[in-house]
């Protein structure tokens, strides 16, 4: 997902237009983590940009999307850049506490 949303529109108040943007940004979240995961990956990571332009996005992580959004209002900013693209990643391998013991 890279798109460009306004902030504002005619006949929608700006918080109502507010939680349409954030519910349709956790509508394909979990769109995206309901696809079959390719085989030998374990769970699926986002890789998020935000910013008012495409060019002056930075990039931020999933559980701060909705922060930056509330910001973006609190500047009045006309419209903002959200970039979410999704990534299949394996969990690392804790280390078992019998080998954790034998390097001490």
């Amino acid at each position: 997902m890279k798109k460009t949303i306004a902030l504002t529109h005619p006949k929608l108040k700006p918080a109502r237009l507010v939680d349409s943007i954030k519910y349709d940004i956790k509508k394909y979240l979990n769109r995206e983590r309901r696809k079959t995961l390719p085989e030998g990956m374990d769970y699926w990571t986002f890789d998020c940009r935000f910013g008012a332009s495409e060019d002056a996005a930075e990039k931020i992580y999933t559980s701060e999307i909705n922060k930056h959004i509330d910001a973006a209002v609190a500047q009045e900013l006309p419209e903002f850049y959200v970039e979410i693209l999704a990534r299949a990643c394996n969990h690392e391998p804790r280390p078992s506490v019998a080998a954790a013991d034998d390097e001490a």
